[in-house]
């Protein structure tokens, strides 16, 4: 789409300036009011290319982009039960979300909602 959008604003710029040139050519002395009409027509249209560029941008600009977050662990990680801090009731990997960039866990028993930390392992 950025491609056509570029063409579109390189041909409407193209087309704008040769119509102001039979629009100038019109009122010299060898000129026709034909040529005025070919410049005007021209002006039209190299606008209208500068319209349908900008509705290119804009629908270009309105797709989502959705994000994935991959863990990769080191060797091989066994892992035991996560546990809730307030009441100990066990918590299963959808109770588990990423928050701003940081893994919050909510609990679904007593609803106690607290940022999951990691222990140093020494």
């Amino acid at each position: 789409m950025k491609a056509a959008r570029t063409i579109l604003y390189i041909l409407a710029g193209i087309i704008i300036v040769f119509s102001f040139l039979f629009i100038l050519g019109a009122f010299s002395p060898d000129g026709s009011t034909s040529w005025l009409w070919v410049g005007i027509i021209g002006l039209l249209v190299g606008f209208l290319c500068i319209f349908w560029g900008s509705r290119l941008g804009a629908k270009a600009e309105q797709t989502t982009q959705n994000v994935t977050l991959q863990v990769d662990l080191p060797g091989n990680v066994s892992m035991d039960t996560i546990k809730c801090q307030s009441c100990g009731a066990p918590l299963s990997a959808e109770d588990i979300k990423m928050v701003n960039g940081a893994p919050m866990v909510s609990c679904p028993n007593c609803g106690t909602t607290y940022q999951l930390t990691e222990e140093p392992k020494w």
